[in-house]
This record gives structure tokens, sequence and C-alpha cells, in this order.
């Protein structure tokens, strides 16, 4: 399948997944349906928690991993979806991962985060503490992005986001 980045054959594209997008409920969200995928590793990366999101970033780090998972047959239409959800923060990049079943290689799009040095990245992101915080809020976060997309005029996903997360205190300074 090589195919040059000019040439994009109508293809289908796979796609590593390493934060709120291992829930399937997320995919089914942001898709309408849930993709075959497959438990992956990728090395030499690290999942960082973000001070204030709920979302994790990825960064490369030498000797260590993430485990995430492969979406595969992601449409041009369905890639597109993902790029405006993961917006300006992340960069599609192509990374190499290894199934975890077979320990076959495959190079695949993820989003990796784009600040190299964002001092707001600590730590280890945790799904199964994220489903237990944050899953609901994040479905129906993700649900508004949707319909948000769905108008001519659509927010981004970080004003989405903003604006859903925005704490009830702070309200915005009237003019």
């Amino acid at each position: 399948m090589g195919s040059s980045s000019m040439s994009h054959t109508h293809g289908f594209h796979n796609i590593f997944v390493y934060g709120s997008l291992l829930a399937d409920d997320v995919v089914r969200a942001l898709l309408k349906r849930v993709p075959e995928s497959s438990p992956a590793i990728l090395h030499d990366y690290h999942r960082f928690s973000i001070k204030e999101r709920v979302y994790p970033a990825i960064l490369p780090v030498e000797n260590t991993k993430v485990t995430g998972r492969v979406l595969f047959g992601i449409t041009d239409p369905e890639l597109h979806v993902f790029d405006s959800f993961e917006d300006v923060e992340y960069e599609r990049s192509t990374v190499d991962v290894s199934l975890i079943e077979n320990s076959k290689r495959l190079q695949v799009y993820a989003y990796v985060w784009g600040n190299k040095n964002d001092p707001n990245l600590y730590g280890e992101w945790d799904f199964q503490e994220w489903k237990k915080m944050h899953f609901n809020d994040f479905l129906k976060m993700t649900v508004g992005f949707l319909e948000e997309l769905e108008q001519p005029e659509s927010k981004t996903r970080v004003e989405t986001y903003e604006s859903f997360y925005q704490p009830a205190d702070e309200k915005p300074n009237m003019p």
C-alpha cells in the first residue's frame, strides 16, 4: 500500500487512539459507528495528564510506552471529524505501533501534542480513572461538539470544551 501523501487514494486510515477514544461510546458519538480495532502499543511515547483538561497528551519520551488501540478503516470524512475533534492542540503524525495480539508492526496516524515543552503536562493519564470521573460529561461534551460541527458556523473543539467545562464561578466578564 505505498501511497505517497500527495496521491491519497480514497483510502482507509488506521489511527492509534490512547485517550477518550478508547471508549466505544465516544467513538460512536463521533463516527456514528465503532470501527474494528485492535489493542496496540506505541513505544517511546508517554501519555501525560494535562492540567485542567480531562483528556491526555502524548509526546515522544524514550523507553516509555503508551497502550491504546488502533481503529481500522477510518474514511476520509471520518478522519476530518477526528481532525476537528483533536483540533489545533494536536498534530496528526505517522507513528509505528505494535499490535498486542500478534506483535505485527503498523504505521498509523496518532494525534501528538503540539507543544513539546508544555508546562501543563504531568504524570501519567489513567483511562480507568477517567472513565469513573469524567466519562459521562465528556460524552455529553462530544455529542454537543458534533451538533456544533454540523452547524455552518461551528465552534472549534477547544471552544466547545472550554464552554462546556467552564467552572460555574467563572462567568465571562461583561464589557
